[in-house]
């Protein structure tokens, strides 16, 4: 049997674990990171018109929303933070600890789970200043790391 990396531990997990949404896993070789999307729905039963966070307005009844999380290598990858919810180093061909990666798809599944809820209540409010954003609490993250197993996963080879 061939050893598990970070990238096999993800892709089990990730469908193990929220089974519920539809992600997307991809590994940029080139750029020694891991990227996990994922996208969320709310239907837009009034209609009523939505600007992203570009300003471009819609009005659909399904809206849909992106946002992904990105596992780094910080002396390799190059990236901008402000285009993920968030960045999360690993320790180069190391890799990541194990409990570290399943905290990091745990708390991902609460964070999208609160997603969709605040999404919907975002549809439903009608107010003309409602915001939808969705956030990664460094701290909730860093506490949900249980220290059972802190083998390392290390990073696949090509």
């Amino acid at each position: 049997m061939a050893k598990e990396t970070m990238i096999t531990y993800l892709d089990s997990y990730l469908n193990k674990k929220i089974p519920d949404y539809e992600l997307a896993l991809d590994w940029d070789t080139r750029n020694r990171s891991f990227e996990i999307a994922f996208r969320i729905y709310g239907e837009n039963k009034g209609q009523i018109e939505i600007d992203d966070v570009d300003g471009v307005a819609s009005e659909e009844e399904i809206i849909e929303f992106e946002d992904a999380i990105l596992l780094v290598d910080p002396e390799k990858s190059v990236y901008d933070s402000e285009d993920f919810l968030a960045v999360i180093p690993y320790e180069g061909k190391k890799g990541m600890k194990k409990n570290e990666l399943t905290a990091v798809v745990d708390y991902l599944k609460d964070v999208i789970e609160e997603g969709q809820s605040d999404l919907l209540d975002f549809l439903a409010d009608d107010s003309e200043d409602a915001i939808f954003e969705m956030t990664w609490d460094e701290a909730v993250f860093k506490a949900s790391i249980k220290p059972t197993d802190s083998s390392y996963l290390p990073y696949p080879s090509y």
